[in-house]
């Protein structure tokens, strides 16, 4: 319990520090400040610290498991989130406009039954997580480089192609929106994460002057703490607390009930110790803020995305610590 006690503490001092901290920077900068620090990380900080912490990170084992997992996160997740709205009684009609109303469009989260668009939000929040900018912080903190590439497989091979793939399919599927599918190949194509994956293989076993090291190390943790600071900013933008409770259905089939079923699997497969650990806490992560961008685009219900972003993120601080006591 103790050395429970001390990882947590490791990992919430640093990680509450660094969001709040961006909770205070987004509540007083220009919003264009996020615009662009977003991007930095996005095209630069995100792929250094993939090559970085590559260099130190064992790839030895059935590292191809973590990829797989994350699949099986994301149908099982999509899949309990279906279950739930086909037997819920208030669920199973969809609601029919009323054309007195003048924001006709914009699902009423009040209203017994859920819009297409608001049943499409439900799934995704259930589907993907912030297996990048918060997962990997967090692995890196409660587990340690050795293992970073799980993390790293989980979230580029699984969650990336996951949001951009299946959950653009799926949110054609319930959207109000038309969007070409074209933007699914442009969104992978221009991800620069996958890019720097394949360069930090290839040129992991590449010895580097010590200084030239030393530095990229601190340039990839740097870039952790803005990740931190980012999700501190963004989450200063969300305004709505609408459907709380449709939100808090979802968030419990994303990092409750999919990563205790499939960290028994895990545990049941061999799959144990470090590796098990990185992967379940990858499955525990809130929703990806790819979620409401895919929302937006696609005219899901963009308040019941905000809704699961901000009360996944706070809801991390509480689940953690079941994670680590059951499976560390």
């Amino acid at each position: 319990m103790p050395s429970l006690g001390i990882s947590l503490l490791k990992l919430y001092l640093p990680l509450m520090g660094w969001v709040f901290l961006g909770l205070a920077l987004g509540q007083r900068l220009p919003p264009a400040t996020m615009g662009i620090l977003g991007k930095f990380l996005f095209w630069i900080g995100v792929p250094i610290s993939i090559v970085a912490f590559l260099r130190r990170a064992s790839l030895s084992g059935p590292i191809w498991i973590a990829p797989v997992t994350a699949w099986a996160a994301i149908f099982l997740g999509a899949g309990l989130a279906w279950l739930w709205l086909q037997h819920q009684p208030q669920a199973l009609a969809l609601s029919k406009p009323d054309l007195s109303k003048p924001d006709l469009g914009k699902p009423d989260l009040n209203e017994p039954n859920p819009s297409k668009p608001t049943r499409g939000s439900f799934i995704l929040a259930a589907m993907v997580g912030n297996t990048g900018y918060l997962g990997y912080p967090v692995t890196l903190t409660l587990v340690g480089s050795k293992y970073f590439a799980w993390a790293l497989f989980y979230d580029l091979l699984g969650t990336t192609i996951g949001a951009y793939g299946l959950g653009v399919v799926m949110a054609a599927r319930y959207g109000m929106g038309v969007q070409p599918y074209g933007w699914l190949a442009q969104a992978l194509g221009k991800n620069p994460a996958l890019w720097s994956l394949g360069l930090g293989l290839t040129f992991r076993a590449v010895p580097l002057p010590p200084l030239l090291e030393q530095s990229l190390q601190i340039a990839a943790w740097s870039n952790v703490a803005l990740s931190l600071i980012l999700i501190g900013m963004r989450l200063s933008q969300l305004s709505s607390w609408r459907s709380l409770r449709l939100a808090s259905i979802s968030l419990g089939i994303k990092m409750l009930v999919v990563p205790f079923l499939l960290g028994l699997g895990l545990w049941l497969v061999g799959v144990q110790g470090p590796a098990q650990l990185v992967i379940v806490l990858q499955m525990a992560m809130p929703p990806a803020f790819a979620t409401l961008v895919i929302a937006e685009a696609y005219d899901l219900d963009r308040d019941l995305a905000v809704t699961a972003l901000a009360v996944g993120s706070t809801g991390l601080l509480f689940t953690l610590p079941i994670w680590l006591w059951l499976f560390q």
